[in-house]
């Protein structure tokens, strides 16, 4: 076989499209929280793709897509890439090493998603050592299970492009590690000024534009499959986007840049697991129960539990994750993607495919929760989960990193410590300050 020039093409774009949501999504993240924490927010963020990529070539992609262990997870025999036969040619005619790089990417931004829930609180260190046993026991078998013929794949279950595998995982992450953080120190007592909401707009802006990497990308070739989930998941995304900003129209009485940009956030998780499988009809009733879900947990149910999620990592990605997993099952067609082999509830395929949704659903949630337990209450042995909270009230920034976001000071300011102090100022600086005298 001849390497297809097209989709090889394709796919290197939505590769690159994919690397470029975790600089977006660290834009998002640093925009929502407060000044003291953006420094450490975006850090947090942005080095995973560093971790993860190092992390993915040593042992990521052997224990994703290398053998199989039971159907849970991969063997160890291309460790480093050390006997992977990259130059081989996939179905979809592009070669073994351009899909070790596009699930590369996945294996980057999937981590990033859980870091919104624990801003302001966790130690970075622990952070650090978290993500590495969360990708090893519980990204890389997810992977494996769904997209490498594992005990899912196996079963039935079908995921385009993460909703088992990225964003339940990483929502059902983000409630456990909340949970066992516990609320920040002022959880409730005032409302969090965010740094800058304009950034909370660059990172949707980003992240939209990247999740076609992601949705479009993840059918391997440039075909009509990829044309439809590009189609899905814009109408998905323009639904929850309008849901969203209506409801805050009405329960608010204003409409709110940070709830519009939230509600395109969860458009894309809803629609990610099922964009290649769905009608235009069902992108925008997923797209519409996604956000409703999504709103009724974040403003009904989440006061209630008392789990500090600071940035709603599961409210938007756990629960839409969870609602686009299950709808698939009612709203995929054989019409739309003929390799499917069950049309979903709606569209005549009884029960079975929808049976197959929930189990994969409920089996993620219940893996994702018990590992991370584990991975916590082992890690906690060594390594001080939380910042003490002399620390959390100085912020991360200046705590764990020594750094500020703002370094400028006005330059009224300036000139106004000039002026209080101005007998002390001789030749250039006094005649500088003469002339701003004169300009004003």
């Amino acid at each position: 076989m001849i390497m297809n020039a097209a989709n090889s093409t394709f796919l290197v774009l939505s590769s690159i499209l994919v690397l470029f949501m975790t600089p977006g999504l660290a834009f998002f993240y640093g925009g929502l929280v407060s000044k003291r924490n953006v420094v450490n927010t975006m850090l947090s963020v942005f080095m995973i793709c560093g971790l993860a990529i190092l992390l993915w070539i040593a042992v990521g992609y052997s224990l994703s897509f290398s053998g199989n262990l039971g159907g849970v997870v991969g063997d160890l025999h291309v460790l480093w890439l050390h006997g992977a036969r990259l130059t081989a040619l996939t179905a979809t005619k592009i070669p073994n090493g351009l899909y070790m790089i596009f699930q590369m990417m996945f294996a980057i931004i999937t981590p990033a998603l859980f870091v919104g829930a624990v801003v302001g609180r966790i130690r970075f260190n622990f952070l650090l050592g978290f993500i590495v046993f969360w990708s090893v026991l519980i990204y890389y078998p997810m992977v494996h299970m769904v997209w490498d013929n594992g005990l899912l794949a196996q079963l039935g279950v079908i995921d385009f492009a993460g909703g088992t595998v990225v964003h339940i995982n990483a929502g059902i992450t983000a409630l456990v590690l909340s949970a066992f953080l516990g609320p920040r120190y002022n959880y409730g007592k005032r409302e969090m000024q965010h740094y800058n909401i304009l950034w909370v707009l660059l990172g949707t802006a980003i992240l939209w534009i990247g999740w076609y990497g992601f949705n479009a990308g993840s059918a391997l070739a440039m075909n009509n499959i990829a044309i439809q989930a590009f189609l899905t998941t814009t109408v998905a995304t323009a639904t929850s986007m309008m849901t969203w900003m209506i409801l805050d129209m009405v329960t608010k009485g204003k409409p709110t840049l940070v709830g519009v940009c939230t509600g395109t956030l969860c458009g894309l998780v809803g629609i990610t697991p099922a964009c290649g499988y769905v009608t235009v009809s069902g992108a925008f009733f997923i797209g519409l129960i996604a956000t409703l879900t999504s709103y009724a947990f974040i403003t009904l149910l989440k006061p209630r539990l008392g789990i500090d999620d600071a940035l709603d990592a599961f409210g938007c990605h756990g629960v839409s994750g969870i609602v686009g997993s299950v709808l698939t099952g009612l709203f995929a067609t054989k019409t739309v993607n003929s390799t499917i082999t069950l049309n979903g509830l709606f569209y005549g395929g009884g029960f079975k495919l929808f049976g197959l949704q929930l189990l994969a659903t409920g089996f993620t949630i219940v893996f994702t929760t018990l590992m991370c337990i584990v991975i916590i209450m082992i890690l906690k042995r060594f390594v001080k989960m939380r910042v003490d909270v002399a620390e959390e009230k100085l912020g991360l920034d200046q705590g764990e990193h020594g750094e500020v976001a703002d370094y400028t000071v006005p330059m009224s300011s300036q000139l106004s410590e000039i002026e209080r102090h101005s007998d002390e100022f001789k030749g250039q600086l006094s005649r500088l300050l003469d002339g701003h005298q004169r300009f004003r």
